[in-house]
């Protein structure tokens, strides 16, 4: 049980950028529920950033293959276990060639796309002694629509976004956008009622706690809530946020000046969402809670 709550602690930690003993009496008071304690600390007002736990970073490459002739294009992302190996040559050659045969073959699936690649998984895991995974994979066909693409950090993210029509500067302006601002939805309309409700309610629970609410009107109180929300989002919605290449205007102006739609966009950070070893963080738990 101590070493299922150290883990839970340090998952919130991340989440939230809150105290270790801060995360410790979260989960405890609300019965070690991830989600609940996360809210638990914001609206506490203890968590320093509402940070998610996908940011946690692994080792690994993305890759965008692009076919000059039928137009695909597809991103792919494979982990291996040290960074050591993932900027060496053999790795590198693993990861293009995994991208090849998926824009070949156009897999169903990630189960499909493993099966078609084992056996270069296999022969890289003999010459290189680590454990490598084709992660994820997400191919894209043209149609009509124009296809930008952008890598940084040598393969550490990766976008492809799609626009209804070709703008060379604002389509590669777009991707590095992307990259730069992790933009959560497209636009307001993706926001669901569910995920705005349950906003909502963490901001209304963080101003009853915050003494500079008192005695204020309702009405002021319920105004003071909505542009919490609106400005939480905000900050998450893609058509929302300061154009990177120009912060005077938000990227829906942007868009909305150059005439063309983001039809979709794809974006893969090396290791969201896989824990690293944690070898020292029972022991720092250990010396905090003494």
């Amino acid at each position: 049980m101590a070493d299922s709550l150290i883990d839970l602690i340090k998952v919130l930690r991340d989440r939230t950028g809150a105290g270790l003993m801060d995360c410790k009496g979260a989960l405890l008071a609300n019965e070690c529920n991830l989600d609940k304690a996360c809210d638990y600390l914001r609206e506490k007002g203890l968590a320093k950033a509402a940070k998610k736990a996908d940011r946690i970073a692994a080792e690994g490459l993305v890759v965008i293959k692009s076919c000059p002739h039928c137009g695909k294009t597809v991103i792919v992302e494979v982990n291996c276990e040290t960074d050591f190996v993932s900027k060496g040559d053999a790795f590198k050659e693993l990861v293009e060639k995994c991208a090849e045969v998926i824009l070949s073959e156009e897999p169903a699936d990630i189960a499909a796309a493993k099966d078609l690649t084992k056996d270069l998984f296999t022969d890289a895991t003999v010459k290189m002694g680590e454990k490598f995974d084709l992660r994820r994979f997400t191919l894209v066909k043209k149609n009509d629509n124009a296809i930008y693409t952008y890598i940084h950090m040598g393969g550490k993210i990766g976008v492809v976004a799609v626009l209804d029509k070709a703008d060379d500067e604002t389509g590669k302006g777009l991707a590095m956008h992307i990259a730069a601002n992790n933009p959560t939805y497209g636009s307001k309309a993706d926001i669901g009622a569910e995920a705005i409700a349950h906003e909502t309610e963490v901001q209304t629970k963080a101003a009853a706690e915050d003494p500079k609410f008192a005695g204020k009107p309702a009405a002021m109180i319920e105004k003071i809530i909505a542009g919490k929300v609106d400005k939480y989002f905000s900050e998450m919605v893609l058509t929302e946020q300061a154009y990177l290449l120009d912060d005077s205007k938000k990227v829906g102006v942007v868009l909305k000046e150059k005439n063309v739609n983001v039809v979709k966009y794809i974006r893969y950070q090396v290791g969201e969402g896989i824990e690293k070893r944690q070898d020292d963080f029972a022991a720092e738990v250990m010396s905090q809670a003494k």
